[in-house]
């Protein structure tokens, strides 16, 4: 099946494997979104549109992407993933996982994948505007489980996470997850993985002829666009960017996409420290950092839903320096810091030049920082643990999943014989950025580790930020929630 779809604002042609066949879609302005491209041009209007900003899941799709020459599926909010960004993957919705037949009367019957009849056996779906989202991120669970085998009540919590139900109630659903591995897969339903690999590696990108929508290949590439294209947009996993195009309405000319450049793509490990790409995705990044200090897998788990997380890269998170970002506060007290880098023009050509900082030293006011109009993040550079290093990291929310912090606070202290050598803390929610903060670590250092010098440190830290009053929580709580989570971590680290 080769589907062209007429132009519309746009030259630039969109290509990805549906059912294990290429589809082209023709005319995709770079901020159309892949839902509307999905309901609008391919009229696949089983997935819905319900909050338009990553939050709800009734838009999940599965992506399917060669890695190491096997195939792997994500769970993604198609709501606000640009529709390019897509380009040379494949793309399962829920009208594509289920195999129609025809039985010997020439009636059409339908034969359900095992997560779809998981959900009808277990009584997973009342309204049913949710339940394809459901369905979708059950379908990339069995895909990822070798046919939903050894699912757990708690793995099926945090990978459903991201999909909310109003009417039916959780249980019925967490049943159907771990139902799926019981059930019989129809012939019609398997992915043939071998063959889609194949597809996949057949299906050349289309380059933009109008260059609206970059996606470089390199890094070097990715420093030349965004050297010769400094006003483009830069976009990774698009769950922020994303939310300025459906819920701003804005439009951008071109846009450049930082997670087709393959070196980016990596975490690469060194003696003293992990370096994460941009490109890296926020799940990869979060098991990254986890096989470090396993201490931070709920924090990993509570930062989104999956979709988002399997969207959002590390290196967006940092570069959009939103003061509520949850990662900033973590990585301050980590002593992360940040590789920026541009192309530079020589006599020669050019050549990639560098510079790096702290992270914490990136911001400069609200969603402001140091970074030149030609530069790119490239890096996140994280320590490893060091001996006597004791790290905890809370998250304040209205939910407990899928939900924005009022207050985050991040704390790591070195302590020898009894005393506070070494402090970092990273706090978030309190200030027009993420922030360190540095007068409550200067009451810290060089003192007993006891409760007197936490409660004096607990007045210092309410005292050191002014935080605002918004829908999340008022200025008065934010400052007693900042004093009582560092009293935690004194209580935690007693046993």
């Amino acid at each position: 099946m080769l589907a062209r779809m007429k132009p519309q604002n746009s030259v630039q042609t969109l290509r990805f494997l549906r059912r294990g066949e290429a589809v082209t879609v023709e005319g995709v302005a770079p901020t159309r979104t892949l839902l509307e491209v999905l309901r609008d041009d391919l009229h696949l209007t089983a997935t819905k549109e319900g909050c338009g900003e990553g939050d709800c899941g009734a838009c999940t799709v599965v992506l399917g992407e060669v890695v190491k020459g096997q195939l792997e599926y994500k769970a993604i909010n198609s709501c606000i993933r640009l529709a390019h960004s897509v380009d040379g993957m494949a793309v399962w919705t829920a009208e594509d996982i289920s195999a129609p037949t025809l039985g010997a009367d020439a009636s059409a019957t339908v034969q359900l994948h095992p997560c779809q009849e998981a959900m009808v056996q277990c009584h997973g779906s009342q309204c049913g505007f949710c339940t394809p989202g459901f369905v979708m991120s059950l379908f990339g669970m069995y895909q990822n489980t070798k046919g939903g085998q050894g699912i757990t009540r708690e793995q099926a919590q945090v990978d459903l996470s991201g999909n909310l139900c109003r009417c039916t109630g959780y249980r019925p659903i967490l049943d159907a997850a771990q139902q799926m591995a019981t059930l019989p897969l129809p012939p019609g339903c398997a992915v043939d993985e071998a063959a889609t690999v194949a597809a996949l590696k057949a299906l050349k990108p289309v380059a933009a002829a109008d260059g609206s929508y970059l996606r470089p290949r390199s890094l070097e590439a990715l420093l030349k666009a965004r050297a010769t294209h400094p006003g483009a947009q830069l976009v990774a996993g698009c769950t922020d960017v994303g939310l300025w195009i459906t819920k701003q309405h804005r439009r951008f000319d071109r846009v450049i996409d930082v997670t087709g450049a393959r070196e980016l793509r990596r975490v690469e490990t060194y003696p003293h420290h992990i370096a994460i790409g941009a490109a890296v995705n926020l799940s990869e990044a979060f098991a990254a950092l986890v096989a470090q200090r396993p201490q931070l897998k709920t924090f990993g788990q509570r930062f989104a839903g999956l979709p988002v997380r399997n969207s959002g890269t590390l290196g967006g998170n940092v570069a959009n320096g939103s003061p509520i970002g949850d990662s900033m506060p973590l990585l301050i007290a980590l002593g992360a810091s940040v590789v920026l880098m541009r192309w530079k023009k020589t006599k020669a050509g050019g050549e990639v030049a560098h510079r790096e900082l702290r992270l914490e030293d990136l911001y400069t006011g609200y969603r402001t920082n140091v970074m030149r109009p030609d530069e790119v993040l490239a890096w996140i550079k994280v320590p490893r643990p060091v001996p006597d290093e004791q790290m905890r990291v809370y998250k304040i929310s209205k939910r407990f999943d899928d939900d924005i912090s009022a207050v985050c606070l991040a704390v790591n202290l070195s302590i020898e014989d009894g005393v506070v050598r070494c402090a970092s803390i990273g706090a978030g929610g309190v200030a027009a950025t993420p922030a360190r903060a540095r007068q409550t670590e200067a009451a810290l250092l060089g003192q007993p580790w006891n409760e007197d010098t936490v409660m004096n440190a607990m007045d210092t830290l309410r005292q050191e930020f002014r935080p605002i009053s918004d829908m999340r929580a008022s200025a008065a709580y934010r400052q007693t929630v900042l004093g009582n989570l560092l009293r935690r971590f004194w209580l935690e680290s007693q046993g």
